[in-house]
């Protein structure tokens, strides 16, 4: 055993029981749509007098947090996003209204004297307040309903240290709530109390009105003992009345939630059933098992004993890459667990690349070891396989910083599971190789370890030697027709953006028999309702899409589908405001624009610019055709949609860069030939890697489009649809795009240079002349 592989051998170990350690003792952190709850978007507004930016957002935060926990929800989590916008999750909450109803008051606390009763015939209007209150003075309801007149706000909640709702079993007093003061609040309760206990019992005077955002929320008489003049002292009073067990528990977190410092607007909710995210973890884990374990049987047939240690690798990068989400506390969300079984499924690439590089090198070279082609390949796939992760690496860190909620979640899952990738294939995968094929030497038989076996594709290639770029202009052609095609759908179909485009509602119901998508529809508009989008599956799933909908009237939308469903269950529930749709859908263009110049920028740094241009213009297109294709199926475009979008973008400039990387090295060999026949000698060298690669991808996806149901199933299509079409555009239009941009390019150089030739013949004959002369 040499000294490098010892060194692997210890660093794949420690790193390996490392992760089994991690993977065994820290619990995942599912996000609400795996294990069920309530998501809010609150947005921070400014005030006369603040500003909601980032500092002012902190502060209410606090306060938000505050109140969650008095609410009793396990494990809430409140982050900022942005400057001015608060993302609230609630496990286990599947009331949002309740929910909204509580974060949203902006909790402005007043403490007023009582001066008096209003008539109740004048309302408690605007106008009425003004008419019947003096200079200063406000008129409101108490609980009873009853106006009354309120002197003004003499101590405000920042005066209030906190608040304890507490049930009375020894004197049989039932629920109260105990208020404690701070600071300049004791003196100025002692002396509100004081005043109100100078009054005559049963004089409205003699009461003290707690209002919460212009609205009496408690208005306590002052007890027999509380002394005229003396008022309540010591910092602490308790406020008495009929209260139920949820009443106090209520007042008490409205009162000890305190002000917030600027006003928060609800821009969104989801709510997500928790049979939901079971079903969703469930199937996401049978079709990564299925689809790994198909993989793992192509590897081996293909690679024999190299496919075995693939294999083992590819476990040690699940369990690492596993490892790293719940080590890093990132929330697994349902798109992140789909990424995550699809990384598993090209995970593969690496070794993929290491393996054909090995049998070219055992090929070219008749008296070479196994040993020796190996080493060979690992060094010759380093570049390759450090170009294709980057650029993926790339779409990841766009996911992570221009998307939100689940889809940044993938961009977490997608990004840790390519440096895990990076980590089996060149330190894991080498390490095996070392311990079994190194050690049995010459030994070893050739063909079992799989180097020495061309393979049927690179046979098939090698008889036939297909010279595709011959007809580089048919392909160009073609590949205008199909963005010619997907244009006409998007024009003629139209996009069926999701509400998180567009803003809306989004419920998602299961009933109990299956109902027709036409006779929903129908029923909607006859309960007012005519522009709702309806989607309906066999298996009793209903999903109708509408604007904006008050919880009244989602509330109708489900009896409607319960009239036609019989037992019906909310799986999921999600509200997205015009505002924030509008926020989002020109997010996800500056994400594709974003990463269309990364990309471009990244490879004209590593290759020529005709190279980066190519590939950049191609998953332009693959971007194009994979949006007309879903506008042409009738598919939801939503944020799901958009992660394999750029999923999709990342993996077809990944093709093209394989192929352009052995262009580079074709070009750089000095052999003899046109540029035309070199890039078609890159395509089909590198077809035998394309194809292994993408039947991994390919297993992974069909199973998730097959038992994924739901959303996964639109992921898994998108994908399946995009890798399709990535790996067909890098051989009919990356490279006879490159091909045409290169000749293009040469020919400009050509007539650059012919009118300087001319006129330096010129100035030799004058110079001739002149001598003759």
């Amino acid at each position: 055993m040499t000294r490098a592989t010892r060194v692997r051998c210890a660093l794949s170990l420690t790193v390996l029981v490392l992760s089994a350690c991690v993977a065994l003792l820290v619990p995942p952190r599912l996000g609400l749509d795996l294990r069920g709850g309530t998501q809010i978007v609150l947005r921070t507004q400014d005030t006369d007098t603040v500003e909601a930016d980032a500092a002012a957002t902190d502060r209410t935060l606090a306060v938000l947090r505050h109140r969650v926990d008095a609410l009793g929800v396990t494990e809430p989590t409140l982050t900022r996003s942005g400057e001015n916008r608060i993302i609230v999750e609630l496990p286990g909450v599947r009331d949002p209204e309740e929910a909204r109803d509580v974060l949203g008051r902006t909790a402005q606390i007043t403490f007023h004297p009582v001066l008096g009763t209003a008539e109740a015939s004048e309302g408690t209007s605007e106008g009425t307040q003004r008419d019947q209150a003096g200079a200063g003075e406000l008129v409101l309801p108490d609980e009873s309903g009853q106006p009354l007149r309120l002197g003004p706000a003499e101590s405000t909640g920042a005066d209030v240290a906190g608040a304890e709702a507490r049930l009375d079993t020894r004197q049989g007093l039932g629920w109260s709530v105990t208020v404690d003061f701070t600071g300049a609040g004791e003196a100025a309760w002692g002396d509100l109390t004081g005043r109100a206990a100078c009054a005559a019992p049963g004089d409205p005077a003699r009461r003290v009105a707690i209002v919460l955002d212009d609205e009496v929320i408690s208005a306590p008489q002052m007890d027999p003992s509380v002394s005229c003049g003396v008022g309540i002292t010591g910092g602490s009073t308790q406020i008495t009345g009929e209260f139920t067990a949820a009443d106090a528990r209520e007042l008490e977190l409205l009162i000890s939630g305190g002000a917030l410092p600027v006003p928060v607007e609800p821009l969104e909710h989801r709510t997500i059933g928790p049979t939901l995210g079971a079903q969703a973890i469930d199937a996401s884990a049978r079709a990564a098992l299925i689809g790994a374990a198909l993989t793992a049987v192509f590897i081996v047939v293909v690679y024999r004993l190299l496919g075995v240690l693939a294999t083992l690798a590819l476990a040690c990068y699940a369990l690492i890459s596993y490892a790293a989400l719940v080590a890093l506390g990132a929330t697994l969300t349902l798109p992140g667990l789909a990424g995550f079984a699809l990384a598993i499924g090209m995970a593969v690439d690496a070794n993929v690349l290491v393996f054909e590089r090995a049998r070219e090198e055992y090929a070219a070279r008749h008296r070479t070891t196994v040993r020796a082609a190996l080493a060979t390949g690992f060094r010759r796939a380093l570049g390759a396989i450090a170009d294709t992760n980057i650029t993926t690496l790339i779409a990841a860190a766009l996911l992570f910083f221009l998307a939100s909620g689940p889809v940044r979640g993938f961009g977490v899952t997608l990004g840790l599971g390519v440096l895990a990738s990076m980590f089996s294939a060149l330190v894991i995968t080498r390490t095996l190789v070392g311990l079994t094929i190194d050690r049995r030497g010459s030994r070893l038989r050739p063909g079992r370890s799989g180097v020495a076996t061309r393979g049927r594709v690179r046979s098939w290639l090698d008889r036939r030697e297909p010279r595709l770029m011959r007809h580089r202009r048919w392909w160009l052609l073609l590949s205008g027709v199909a963005v010619v095609l997907a244009a006409v759908g998007i024009g003629v179909r139209g996009l069926d953006l999701g509400v998180e485009f567009t803003g809306g509602r989004m419920i998602e119901y299961t009933t109990e028999r299956p109902v027709d998508a036409e006779e929903a529809r129908a029923a909607l508009d006859g309960a007012g309702l005519p522009r709702a989008v309806v989607h309906a599956s066999a298996d009793g799933d209903l999903t109708v899409r509408t604007g904006q909908l008050s919880d009244a009237e989602a509330a109708g939308v489900g009896e409607v589908v319960s009239d036609l469903g019989g037992e019906t269950e909310i799986v999921r529930d999600e509200m997205v405001g015009p505002s924030l749709g509008e926020e989002i859908r020109t997010a996800a263009l500056v994400a594709l624009g974003v990463a269309l110049t990364a990309q471009l920028g990244y490879l004209a740094v590593r290759f020529r610019w005709t190279y980066a241009t190519a590939a950049v213009l191609t998953l332009a297109q693959d971007a194009l055709l994979l949006v007309g294709a879903f506008a042409w199926l009738g598919r939801p475009i939503d944020g799901i949609f958009l992660a394999a979008l750029l999923t999709v973008i990342g993996y077809s400039v990944n093709d093209s860069v394989v192929v352009f990387d052995r262009l580079r090295e074709l070009r750089a060999s000095g052999r003899g030939g046109s540029f035309a026949a070199h890039a078609n000698a890159a395509v089909l060298q590198t077809i035998p890697r394309t194809v292994n690669t993408g039947m991994g991808a390919l297993f992974i996806l069909t199973a998730l489009a097959l038992l994924g149901g739901g959303s996964l199933t639109d992921f898994a299509l998108a994908l399946l649809i995009g890798i399709l079409v990535g790996t067909a555009s890098t051989v009919f239009t990356a490279t006879p795009l490159a091909v045409a941009l290169d000749a293009a390019a040469e020919a400009r150089t050509a007539r650059t240079a012919r009118p300087s030739r001319s006129a330096a013949a010129g100035r030799r004959a004058g110079g001739r002349r002149s001598r003759d002369g």
